[in-house]
């Protein structure tokens, strides 16, 4: 007897579609390699800066037009480079290039640490946070090496089992993992560690300097200070050779004190 539920008949689960952008722009080995570690896990759409934009924090562009010109530079992927920052990227992916919310957004691979408070200035990490406010589960993912030359088959392993597992499951539609890979070999990573992230921070200094014109401009330097002793830091983990996996969020209510705030002015 034939069956209705024959190969041919069932329905097959639709291929998921990943956007994949960052903040080095579209020309940078870290998105390279992060679309070569998942390229064939769904149909992927890199949608990403044409140019460095490092630092850029959420920041959107208003009061200037952006540009998408589309790139042939990933083999059987499209890619656009964007004007804009990578914020705009992900707007535009969305609205303009794939005409709808991918199932899942990757940002990266940085090149660089985004733990601790970075995690504040980071294009990498914005353009993820980004995705989420627009219901979008998403993952930033950086390396711990700023070389350009730097070794990213470490964090190619990492990025694709966290994806799969990601794409095995149903995340929640505002999910954001902030996922920084040690700058070691791989036979030396210990893991993945989910963690908090660690109160740490630059402790900055502007350099004075004269242009040849005799103006002065100021560099900014400094450095990196963990004022956190834990153990279940992002820090310590990457310290001690963990894939630190810290979850994230844009709801930025600081809830423990707004308890304390409504007892405090509780109307009478």
């Amino acid at each position: 007897m034939f069956s209705i539920m024959s190969t041919s008949t069932k329905k097959e689960k639709a291929e998921p579609v990943i956007l994949v952008t960052n903040d080095d722009g579209i020309t940078a080995p870290g998105i390279r390699n992060l679309v070569e570690a998942v390229k064939d896990l769904g149909k992927i759409v890199v949608v990403a800066p044409d140019k460095p934009q490092s630092g850029m924090g959420h920041a959107i562009t208003i009061g200037q037009p952006l540009r998408l010109h589309a790139m042939h530079i990933f083999d059987g992927v499209e890619a656009w480079q964007c004007s804009g920052t990578p914020v705009d990227c992900v707007k535009l992916a969305v609205d303009k290039v794939l005409h709808r919310k991918p199932d899942l957004c990757l940002s990266g691979i940085n090149h660089g640490a985004n733990h601790s408070i970075n995690v504040i200035y980071s294009g990498t990490m914005s353009a993820a946070v980004e995705a989420a406010i627009e219901s979008i589960p998403s993952v930033g993912f950086s390396l711990l090496d700023y070389s350009i030359e730097a070794d990213f088959s470490a964090a190619r392993k990492y990025a694709r089992l966290i994806v799969e597992k990601l794409l095995k499951g149903t995340p929640d539609r505002h999910m954001v993992l902030n996922v920084n890979i040690p700058s070691v070999p791989d036979e030396l990573i210990k893991g993945i560690s989910v963690c908090r992230q660690a109160y740490a921070k630059y402790e900055e200094d502007f350099i004075e300097r004269n242009d040849p014109n005799g103006h002065k401009y100021y560099w900014l330097t400094g450095q990196f200070v963990n004022f956190d002793e834990g153990k279940d830091t992002d820090v310590w983990a990457l310290e001690h050779n963990y894939v630190s996996v810290v979850p994230v969020q844009f709801d930025l209510t600081n809830y423990v004190l707004k308890d304390k705030l409504e007892k405090m002015w509780k109307p009478s």
